[in-house]
């Protein structure tokens, strides 16, 4: 039976929310897609492998990131790079031609403390993924924080069968992460940020981080802004649903992944990703998330319970 769905706002704040989602719903999660479970060395072997000079060369995730030149009217708020939050970092990979690709991320508060939320179209693709690693606020080449294989991607099951565009509501994904090379798991390390299910449209204030994948610095620092959400529905039959919009300038390819995040009483929430609409957008100036539902909350459910994967 499927889980029931909510009314209300829903933040997950680690184990209370948890058991709260599991004593209101008896049923097995969706689809979980496995990356290989990473033997103990994974953290050492990825940590001696991504130098700052191979984290530099990687390239936006995949040729769908479509972030063009062309800008809206209007004012648009600025984005400046700056060094990162600890709980916001960079997903680095090799293809099956060794070229090194990247998205970004964040850490969500879990039981296991071992949970990220990134965009779906970033990791959709059925090309090899090796050396699939999690870097913490990564910025300038470094890895303040260590790295952390992963060890399970969640996707919708109808993402991958709808494709990116189709399938644009549901462009999240849960991603299960292995330890550092000394057992810490990463939540523990650098904190997490609370998981919004259903979180609304309308936001005054939401902080907007992005890796971009063009830079004229050698080593590249992320993006921040500062600026409203409102709801977006689609106008492209092809791409339906509605999403979280914003407007921050500077966006280019390669911020997917990147996080929506409203300040609460004591830390942030995560309310969207880089991603949805488009694969986050046209242009650099304005950017988009699918709607956090409790679709996003069964992948989470999933990777806490460690259901085993599902086909393709």
């Amino acid at each position: 039976m499927n889980r029931p769905r909510f009314c209300r706002p829903i933040v997950v704040r680690g184990l209370t929310a948890l058991l709260f989602g599991l004593s209101a719903a008896v049923a097995s999660g969706p689809g979980a897609v496995a990356a290989g479970g990473p033997p103990k060395r994974a953290a050492a072997e990825a940590d001696a492998y991504w130098t700052a000079e191979r984290m530099a060369a990687a390239v936006p995730s995949t040729t769908a990131d479509r972030k063009g030149a062309r800008a809206r009217g209007g004012p648009v708020p600025p984005s400046h790079p700056f060094d990162g939050l600890p709980q916001v970092g960079t997903f680095f990979w090799t293809d099956g031609d060794d070229t090194g690709r990247f998205c970004g991320g964040t850490v969500v508060r879990s039981p296991h403390r071992d949970l990220a939320v990134s965009a779906a179209h970033c990791l959709r693709s059925p090309d090899p993924r090796k050396r699939l690693t999690f870097v913490p606020q990564y910025h300038d080449g470094q890895k303040p924080h260590g790295v952390f294989p992963v060890e399970a991607i969640y996707i919708d099951q109808r993402y991958y069968d709808l494709g990116t565009d189709r399938g644009a509501r549901w462009d999240y994904t849960v991603l299960r992460l292995g330890e550092r090379e000394d057992g810490e798991n990463v939540q523990s390390v650098v904190g997490g940020f609370d998981l919004a299910i259903r979180p609304g449209y309308a936001h005054r204030s939401v902080r907007l981080i992005g890796y971009p994948g063009s830079s004229d610095a050698k080593y590249p620092k992320p993006l921040d802004c500062s600026s409203s959400t409102h709801r977006y529905t689609s106008t492209d039959p092809n791409a339906p649903g509605d999403f979280l919009e914003i407007a921050c300038a500077g966006y280019v390819g390669g911020t997917s992944g990147g996080p929506f995040l409203v300040r609460g009483a004591d830390r942030y929430a995560l309310i969207g990703v880089i991603g949805g609409y488009h694969t986050g957008g046209d242009t650099p100036d304005i950017s988009y998330s699918s709607y956090f539902t409790e679709d996003l909350l069964d992948l989470y459910l999933a990777a806490v319970e460690g259901d085993p994967p599902a086909s393709r």
